[in-house]
């Protein structure tokens, strides 16, 4: 783990710099909130996002997250001068991670849905926030852009993720030219799940909030843990793993309550 349990146990404590929290009705929103540098990630708000996303992973109460942002850029991508050394003054008790953060693998690892809030342009290594949730809603407002080349850089990272979603040939020539994709290109080749209306993003988000929270947060966690961990297993033994998930989700409570109140035709009551 990137942080203990007694680290986590001091989530709600914690004063965070570039990033506002809120956690209400099993839903934890992460809205990212530096504006004024385009909601660049710096090495604060890395710690930051991964101190979240692993409280997110290990909270019985959290069934899902959303990540929004403020400003006219949704993220920018990494703040290079701020990896580079540059001074900043920030006030956040976030503990430090006990090793290096790999936003990638954080996401591929939280197991549970994980909805991108995207009201506006999307850069570089903000794909990686993109490309690692479960859904993404945005506007037309959105773009999503990879101008790593033009400036003798490669998005290696996030072609990586983009492997996931999109064909090879697709990624690499998103990747190699340098290529600006607008919400509906983007929605047509699976980086965003729907596109909406700007002023019906907010209603949109929470109504498919709603339709998952309707279901055994428990079977999604652990459909999204053996959809991980398929990654790394010979298909040879895939069926065999899946079949022993299966009885470990046969004997989880939502499992015997969603049972209970399919017979008694009434509406479960989820404890996760």
């Amino acid at each position: 783990m990137l942080f203990t349990a007694e680290q986590l146990m001091e989530f709600k404590a914690q004063t965070f710099a570039h990033l506002l929290v809120e956690e209400n009705n099993h839903l934890l929103t992460l809205t990212l909130n530096r504006p004024e540098k385009k909601n660049a990630l710096n090495p604060v708000l890395f710690k930051e996002l991964a101190y979240a996303l692993t409280y997110a992973k290990h909270s019985r109460e959290v069934w899902g997250v959303v990540i929004a942002a403020k400003g006219d850029v949704y993220c920018a991508g990494a703040d290079l001068k701020a990896f580079a050394g540059a001074a900043e003054t920030t006030v956040s008790t976030v503990p430090e991670p006990s090793r290096e953060v790999v936003i990638g693998n954080i996401f591929n690892s939280l197991h549970k849905p994980c909805i991108a809030k995207v009201h506006a342009p999307v850069y570089a290594g903000g794909f990686l926030i993109v490309c690692g949730c479960t859904h993404v809603i945005a506007t037309a407002n959105a773009t999503f852009s990879l101008p790593e080349v033009k400036r003798g850089l490669y998005p290696f990272q996030v072609m990586q993720s983009l492997l996931n979603i999109m064909p090879a040939r697709t990624v690499l020539d998103l990747c190699i030219r340098a290529k600006t994709l607008n919400a509906t290109d983007a929605e047509r080749n699976g980086l965003v799940s729907k596109v909406v209306e700007q002023n019906n993003l907010s209603a949109e988000v929470q109504s498919l909030v709603d339709e998952i929270f309707q279901f055994s947060p428990t079977a999604i966690r652990l459909g999204l843990e053996a959809f991980d961990n398929l990654k790394n297993i010979p298909e040879a033994e895939a069926h065999s793993y899946l079949k022993q998930m299966l009885g470990e989700c046969i004997q989880t409570e939502d499992a015997a309550e969603g049972m209970a109140a399919f017979i008694e035709k009434r509406k479960p009551v989820w404890k996760g």
